[in-house]
């Protein structure tokens, strides 16, 4: 499904703290004015937050994409690039966060770019991190009720 976004991952860390990708302008993605459709530039950037927080927070925790909001602030009339980045001390954070409340809201934003840095659009998304043994409690009690 992701390859019909037209993004294109261009540079993954081993680590998954850091992705790069790139959302070229082709006729695939034209909208009626020639500009980069804006579902394009959305859909590319939806899953990378969600997949990098899996492997980094790994199997102790679930996570889940929660809500997400875009804000286009020019036409994309070239490549589109963004960069979805992790610290340690985010990481970090949100552990300490999820042990003493169990389940988080994660709130994210990722610029899409042109080369040269001129931002396309803003997107702000939402992420749920929670322990793996509260989530599984909870879905049962609200399947039991």
């Amino acid at each position: 499904m992701y390859r019909r976004t037209t993004g294109k991952v261009i540079s993954v860390e081993p680590n998954y703290m850091r992705v790069e990708i790139r959302i070229p302008l082709s006729y695939k993605n034209k909208n009626y004015v020639g500009t980069i459709f804006g579902g394009s530039l959305f859909a590319a950037t939806d899953p990378i937050y969600m997949v990098q927080l899996i492997q980094i927070m790994g199997r102790d925790y679930v996570v889940w994409d929660k809500s997400s909001s875009v804000k286009f602030k020019r036409p994309a009339s070239t490549d589109a690039y963004a960069v979805f980045e992790f610290t340690p001390d985010e990481i970090e954070q949100m552990k300490s966060e999820v042990a003493e409340k169990k389940e988080i809201d994660l709130i994210k934003p990722v610029y899409l770019k042109s080369k040269d840095g001129k931002v396309f659009c803003e997107i702000e998304k939402t992420m749920y991190v929670a322990d793996k043994k509260f989530y599984k409690e909870k879905k049962l009690k609200r399947s039991n009720s």
